[in-house]
């Protein structure tokens, strides 16, 4: 074998070996990255997202409504994104228009604008100032509470009002929806109660 062939030979040979340390170095670094990086935190934030919780935990105190059923009620409404529905309801907790006179009415306000329901922290400002009305009607009974959010109040009341269980009920949609807030406002409590201020 010629010199030149040699050293050929030889250059493919460090070559390879420069490639396979640059190889162990990319899949120690890829392993270290993954261990490094917290799926369970970005998988609930998939599946159990919070946002504002800043506005949630000031409305919260401000009226009187658990952080962890404010956020509850917002997931199941609307997953955290603004969105308008096929009825018309807006924002964050799907505040319907007839809903939002009712607020208005109900909080001696003046200057609302449907418009304004697409703005989070208004719109959560509205739907915690309703959850917390609710509650006050209904003694506190939350699954009363939750069925009149979602199916109105006059449902609500012939269902049984403060005393109603959530066998009560009628509505296939509204007791599924009591269900899952019930269930969610758990999951938020244990996932974010210190987010939350609880």
């Amino acid at each position: 074998m010629s010199a030149a062939r040699r050293n050929r030979s030889a250059g493919v040979v460090r070559l390879r070996r420069l490639f396979l340390a640059v190889a162990v170095l990319l899949v120690v670094a890829i392993v270290i990255g993954v261990a490094r990086f917290n799926f369970g935190d970005k998988l609930d934030e998939l599946t159990l997202p919070l946002r504002h919780d800043d506005i949630i935990r000031q409305q919260a105190a401000e009226k009187g409504v658990p952080a962890d059923l404010i956020a509850a009620v917002i997931y199941e409404e609307s997953k955290f994104e603004d969105q308008t529905s096929s009825a018309g309801a807006r924002g964050l907790m799907q505040i319907t228009p007839d809903t939002a006179d009712t607020i208005e009415t109900l909080s001696g306000g003046e200057t609302f604008v449907y418009d304004d329901l697409a703005d989070a922290d208004l719109n959560i400002r509205y739907g915690t100032f309703y959850l917390a009305y609710l509650l006050d009607k209904y003694d506190g009974d939350v699954v009363a509470t939750l069925a009149a959010y979602n199916a109105g109040e006059g449902n609500a009341d012939e269902w049984g009002g403060a005393g109603m269980k959530i066998d009560d009920i009628e509505f296939p949609e509204t007791y599924d929806y009591v269900k899952d807030v019930l269930e969610r406002r758990q999951q938020y409590r244990d996932k974010y109660g210190d987010e939350l201020g609880l």
